[in-house]
């Protein structure tokens, strides 16, 4: 009777669920994501797919809001037709098989809104893909633009693969063809770059442009883009060789709508330092719109950076990562006349001490970010600095440096700085338990802390510093010293994401523990964790019930077979990164691609 009772109620509630009208739903959907301010990607479609699992008519139309996807391994073709209103494409981690086959077989309803196409990392551009899907939806729905596409670290792009782009995409809008090796070993100067001046003939439409790492662009490429690209904003030509000094500076001056330039291993030349300095800070001033300026590892000069300084620019981002030949007092002078900088970056300005940096914290009234890695001589008195002179300081990377050493204030003295939300504090030997326990009581808004390779900090700290930060979703722990399980509340410390754990001596207990600890962890890295075994791993993906993404690479004594009973307890899980020896044969094929998963 009672279960007959039971019955009827939850028909009822299926009944009435389904009486209400999808276009409510989608209302109710819509104030839901907006609400809770979902804007990250993977949230809000985690957030969707916990939706789609009460109802048919929920699945169905949390379906419609998704608009972004990324493909890990091979889907079956209802996943395609499930989602209709996809506008980006990410494929850049597909290893699925054929990705000209894969792109073949997508209907045409699921890339007919499509604008943005990820096609990173993979050996060869897919041609015969995109062929398919522009002849299907030339077919079916003229109306197809792509304005955004992603090719960076593609092994061989061939010259005849970046014409095919030209004439297939009109109405690009953002194209990256960046490549970390260099370029097509096989391919001729002339030919590629020829490719990249039909591009700029074409392409037209461009705002952003993405050339580096391409070892065969030339000076002739860049003016052409700058030339015929007359909305083009922003350019990246990060170590791209064969392009010189003069042909940048002649080029920028063609285009001075630009706001955004990126360049590395740009040389002055010692002997013409003068004349070619008042060249290229001419050619940057006539770029009014200018707020990012990227030098990365270029030999510069103090009166390049005064003259910057005096050209009124509008820079809001500053980048000398690895820059070299400038002092402490070319680049004090320009921040003294840029105290409208938000991001800035001097990793490795090996003349920083405390002292100096102090002083240059004067400047940094509206500062949101800044890196200061690998600046060896910045000890707490840089840290502290930093915190009293910024009250906008959301991100602060100090790894590699000397924090911890040095006197801290008292704890009557402490303030709290709600602004701070990341700190990234990696590699400070220094660093103790005393100094995480101030943390706790000035970073109440913590979301992310890195302090991985610390090697002085315990275990019962961070709990206590997750207990008095309970807003840190993401938490870098690799390769610490003390395998003792967290003594923690449940209730406090239940808001953590993500955990890296690498590089530990953690082992199947330990693990154990913390699993129980953090029952909404998405993200799990015990890659090189020697002493976990498959029972600490089984016992820890059954608590941690959202979790979406493990990292068990070279766990040695954890064995293949873990992966099917991961599979099958945990059906969150969307990436595994396998044990030694795994090999796909090892699983059921079936259950790789249920999960779309990466080995």
């Amino acid at each position: 009777m009672a279960m007959a009772m039971s019955m009827a109620s939850s028909s009822r509630k299926r009944m009435a669920s389904s009486d209400i009208p999808n276009d409510c739903w989608e209302l109710v959907v819509s104030k839901l994501l907006n609400d809770n301010e979902i804007d990250k990607v993977e949230e809000r479609n985690h957030y969707l797919e916990t939706l789609s699992m009460v109802s048919k008519q929920l699945l169905s139309i949390s379906s419609t809001f998704v608009n972004t996807f990324k493909l890990i391994s091979n889907p079956s073709s209802r996943l395609f037709h499930r989602f209709t209103n996809l506008t980006s494409l990410d494929l850049s981690t597909f290893h699925g098989g054929d990705i000209n086959a894969l792109l073949s077989r997508i209907p045409p309803a699921s890339v007919s809104r499509l604008t943005s196409l990820n096609l990173s990392n993979h050996p060869t551009f897919p041609k015969l893909g995109l062929q398919s899907i522009i002849l299907n939806n030339n077919n079916n729905n003229p109306t197809f633009r792509l304005t955004s596409l992603i090719c960076s670290n593609i092994a061989s792009l061939k010259f005849t693969d970046i014409t095919f782009i030209a004439h297939s995409f009109p109405f690009l809008q953002h194209l990256d063809i960046s490549f970390d090796g260099g370029g097509d070993d096989d391919c001729i100067k002339e030919d590629y770059n020829n490719a990249l001046k039909l591009v700029a003939r074409k392409l037209s439409n461009l705002l952003k442009v993405n050339l580096s790492g391409n070892v065969y662009v030339n000076d002739s490429s860049l003016l052409e883009l700058c030339i015929n690209c007359e909305f083009l904003q922003e350019v990246l030509i990060l170590h791209c060789p064969l392009i010189t000094h003069a042909g940048i500076a002649f080029a920028i001056r063609r285009r001075p709508s630009l706001n955004s330039l990126s360049i590395s291993n740009f040389r002055e030349d010692p002997t013409q330092i003068d004349d070619f300095t008042s060249y290229f800070i001419d050619s940057l001033a006539t770029l009014k719109n200018l707020t990012c300026l990227d030098l990365s590892f270029s030999g510069i000069s103090d009166v390049l950076l005064y003259s910057i300084a005096l050209d009124h620019l509008p820079l809001r981002k500053l980048v000398l990562q690895g820059c070299y030949n400038y002092t402490y007092t070319g680049i004090s002078y320009l921040l003294s006349k840029r105290p409208s900088l938000q991001h800035l970056d001097l990793r490795h300005a090996v003349f920083l001490d405390d002292q100096r940096f102090n002083h240059l914290c004067q400047f940094f009234g509206e500062l949101v970010s800044i890196n200061v890695g690998c600046c060896d001589k910045l000890t707490n008195s840089s840290f502290f600095a930093l915190l009293t002179n910024c009250p906008m300081l959301a991100e602060i990377r100090m790894e590699s440096t000397k924090i911890g050493i040095g006197p801290t204030p008292s704890v009557v003295d402490l303030v709290v700085y709600p602004q701070v939300k990341s700190l990234h504090l990696a590699y400070n030997s220094a660093l103790a338990d005393k100094h995480i326990n101030i943390f706790g009581f000035m970073f109440p808004k913590l979301q992310l802390l890195d302090l991985s390779f610390c090697r002085h900090i315990s275990q019962q700290h961070i709990a206590i510093l997750l207990k008095r930060c309970n807003k840190i979703r993401h938490l870098e722990f690799a390769c610490f010293p003390q395998a003792k399980p967290f003594s923690i509340d449940f209730d406090e410390a239940s808001n953590l994401e993500v955990l890296n754990l690498s590089h530990s001596t953690i082992d199947d207990e330990e693990l154990y523990e913390i699993s129980k600890f953090f029952p909404r962890l998405l993200q799990l890295d015990l890659g090189h964790c020697y002493d976990v075994t498959d029972k600490g791993v089984g016992l820890a993906v059954e608590n941690f019930t959202h979790l979406r993404e493990i990292n068990l690479r070279q766990c040695r004594k954890v064995s293949t077979n873990i992966v099917s009973s991961m599979i099958f307890s945990r059906p969150s899980l969307r990436k595994i990164t396998a044990p030694p020896h795994f090999r796909p044969r090892d699983c059921d094929r079936k259950l790789l691609f249920r999960q779309c998963l990466v080995f």
